[in-house]
């Protein structure tokens, strides 16, 4: 196998197995690193399945609807993998006055941004999804949000990326970026030491640690969130669901199984940065979360749990971005947990910025070095 190509793209989760397939198109020669032993064994293979526009950030906004719009439409087509996304909408359900003005907020950014989102009434809400329990006093509804399986999605890929030449290199784990002459060159790992004219780091968390071997440091923490899955119920309601406060979030699944997440607040308690195995304490808090909105499922069964380390950024928003002190190296982390539902198009134009071309988004929001102090 080469050890040299025009890119070399650190992390093989969404991000980085669409960064490659996209440039691989382009007729760039890619390589993919993972510290891992198996591709996609971050963030990408743990997380809800949310395909959203709706909850975001203003600043992600467009790049999330360029998604919906024109990559998750035909996904499933292109990479000849069921990525099982539907596009149901999404209910964030509020309980409280102070969730309806949180909820309010979000649509009233949403809908400045262009996107269709309206605040309904708890009986409206339950008119969408009937099983909703009485103490849902209001929600917003946006139509075209949705979700899919994250697993195929990063395996589909994964999958194509290699057909068209990609390079995975997996168990290894990178030390050190390296520069030659003022640009980026070198990606050093514990075992050997890889070359090429242009970098991608998108390792989650770690790209922290990687990137201040050439001085950069991107403002973010570790955080742990835990998903469920039950036992598979017959055809419900496919909608998206979520809260104002994130009590949790989920959907019915192409299989009848529900997929939940969320968090229990206690997180942060947890020392281990080590371990990703889940707990009784977040699974439990989960599931009393869900029976208050959903009182249907009940006497549901949970088939497993599983846990995820997240790149949270100081402002919640991702850094895409290239880097003018390091010319060829490129960043995309801190994706917060938003990361799935915005991974193609992340990678679409992430391709494309590292393809020398004119991004099809707008990433001047997403800049690197917007957490510099203004003197």
């Amino acid at each position: 196998m080469a050890k040299t190509a025009d890119v070399i793209i650190i992390g093989s989760g969404i991000i980085g197995c669409a960064t490659a397939y996209y440039l691989a198109k382009k007729g760039r020669t890619v390589i993919v690193l993972d510290q891992n032993d198996t591709v996609g064994n971050g963030g990408s293979a743990r997380n809800g399945g949310g395909v959203r526009q709706s909850g975001r950030d203003k600043r992600e906004l467009p790049l999330m609807m360029f998604g919906i719009k024109y990559l998750w439409q035909n996904l499933s087509e292109e990479l000849g993998t069921d990525v099982e996304y539907m596009q149901k909408g999404n209910l964030r359900l509020g309980k409280t006055e102070e969730h309806l003005r949180i909820l309010s907020r979000l649509a009233e950014n949403a809908r400045a941004c262009g996107l269709d989102v309206s605040m309904v009434s708890g009986a409206e809400a339950r008119e969408i999804c009937p099983y909703l329990s009485d103490e849902v006093i209001g929600a917003s509804w946006c139509p075209t949000d949705g979700h899919a399986n994250p697993l195929t999605t990063t395996l589909g890929y994964y999958k194509n990326a290699r057909r068209l030449g990609v390079q995975f290199y997996t168990g290894e784990s990178v030390t050190a970026l390296r520069k030659y002459q003022g640009k980026i060159r070198y990606v050093v790992t514990q075992n050997q030491v890889f070359e090429a004219q242009q970098v991608l780091v998108a390792a989650g968390y770690e790209s922290r640690e990687i990137l201040k071997s050439v001085g950069i440091d991107i403002p973010m923490s570790k955080l742990l969130l835990e998903t469920l899955v039950t036992e598979a119920q017959p055809p419900m309601f496919y909608q998206m669901l979520g809260t104002a406060t994130a009590d949790f979030y989920g959907h019915q699944s192409k299989h009848g199984s529900f997929v939940f997440g969320g968090s229990s607040g206690l997180e942060a308690v947890r020392r281990d940065f080590a371990s990703d195995a889940s707990t009784n304490l977040t699974a439990s808090y989960i599931s009393r979360a869900i029976i208050r909105y959903f009182p249907v499922l009940s006497d549901v069964k949970i088939v497993r749990t599983w846990a995820g380390w997240i790149d949270e950024c100081v402002d919640g928003v991702p850094v895409l971005s290239d880097t003018p002190e390091v010319p060829g190296l490129v960043i995309a982390c801190g994706f917060t947990g938003h990361g799935f539902g915005i991974g193609p198009a992340a990678g679409y134009v992430l391709a494309q910025l590292l393809a020398e071309e004119t991004p099809s988004v707008d990433l001047s929001a997403f800049r690197y070095d917007r957490f510099r102090a203004k003197f």
